[in-house]
């Protein structure tokens, strides 16, 4: 380590460390922590999801059947993006096109993972017979939280970080090798010296913070306006990317560029132009509960069932239907009230004749 390096990292009144290593072994088999991190946030966004839509008005289980579908199309996509605009790192003079396969040391694009997991989603939408917009909102929330925790892998795996900083929250790099052999090995090695080798911008934690904070927008918007026909997954994209375009012109890691400039800078312009015209767009409030219902699908009966029928008919769905029926009953308590007030008079006037016409027979009886 240079002297400069040293003098740099001593000066800090605090920095990140990374994790000495990013993998550990139980016996022959590899724990490996992006791959860990991956799994507990499809996990967080399935469970997250699956409460959602059943408190919109959704069959419980529902949410599982789909991500059957809909997670291994996002893995798979998530991979092709990544080999289509990193291909220098597979192919080439000294690459070997099978680590394309190597997943588990990092290399997935979002941009491909949302792109065929809906393809996954819509599959399994079809076959349940429910709306994928419906579904999209559901679970937007969870798949950024999970995006969120997806980036601590990269933290395991010392990627993804920008320019060198003397910033007090500097990532601090370590030299990671191979004990056995004693060369390099960044991603499955081991630090046995842990004297930063460089300190710099951890551009993984600012989007995993970023994420965070869209992901509590998207609740927030999602109660306060009661969102419904892809708006929320719309906002989720959108509050995602806005924060993706400045993220990513700070990382310094190899990728493709245009005009100079990283691939995914363009993309995250183009993706968030298309969120924000959704939702200038798409209008109106959340879908009928009966819709989100659906079939069974595949299952073994095949029936269907209307909303209200179903086994999970409890507390969530009756919330859910109240506050939606606040909602119809404040849009229309003026004009309730003042139909009451009128047909009070009315009453009052019915009243009045009935009165009058009773005297009058009476001075009739009289005379």
């Amino acid at each position: 380590m240079s002297a400069s390096v040293a003098a740099s990292a001593s000066t800090h009144l605090a920095t990140i460390p990374s994790p000495p290593q990013g993998v550990w072994y139980l016996g022959p088999i590899p724990l490996r922590a992006y791959a860990l991190c991956i799994i507990a946030g499809i996990i967080v966004a399935v469970w997250w999801g699956s409460r959602r839509w059943v408190a919109r008005g959704g069959r419980e289980g529902t949410v599982v059947d789909i991500a059957v579908w809909a997670v291994p199309f996002g893995l798979i996509g998530g991979r092709l993006y990544h080999v289509a605009t990193d291909w220098h790192k597979y192919f080439g003079e000294g690459r070997n096109p099978l680590d394309i396969f190597r997943i588990w040391e990092g290399g997935l694009g979002i941009w491909g993972a949302v792109a065929l997991g809906a393809v996954g989603a819509w599959i399994g939408c079809r076959r349940r017979g429910i709306p994928l917009p419906a579904f999209a909102d559901a679970i937007a929330p969870g798949l950024v939280l999970a995006q969120a925790i997806g980036r601590l892998g990269n933290w395991f795996n010392q990627e993804l970080y920008g320019a060198p900083t003397d910033v007090p929250w500097g990532l601090e790099i370590y030299r990671r090798i191979d004990p056995e052999t004693g060369l390099a090995d960044p991603i499955a090695g081991v630090a046995l010296d842990q004297t930063p080798i460089v300190v710099v911008h951890p551009t993984f934690l600012y989007e995993l913070l970023w994420n965070v904070g869209v992901c509590l927008l998207v609740v927030w918007a999602d109660r306060r306006f009661r969102m419904g026909r892809g708006r929320v997954f719309a906002l989720y994209v959108a509050g995602y990317t806005a924060g993706r375009v400045w993220i990513e012109m700070m990382r310094t890691d190899a990728a493709t560029l245009v005009f100079g400039v990283r691939i995914n800078v363009f993309t995250s312009i183009a993706v968030l132009l298309a969120a924000l015209a959704y939702l200038l767009l798409v209008r109106g409030g959340r879908e009928d509960p009966a819709l989100l219902w659906g079939t069974r699908g595949d299952s073994s009966d095949g029936a269907s069932e209307p909303a209200g029928t179903g086994p999970h008919d409890g507390a969530a769905r009756d919330d859910d239907a109240a506050r939606d029926d606040g909602s119809s009953r404040d849009d229309g308590s003026s004009r309730e009230e003042e139909a009451d007030r009128g047909g009070g008079a009315e009453r009052t006037d019915e009243g009045g004749t009935g009165q009058r016409e009773e005297s009058a027979d009476t001075d009739r009886r009289s005379r």
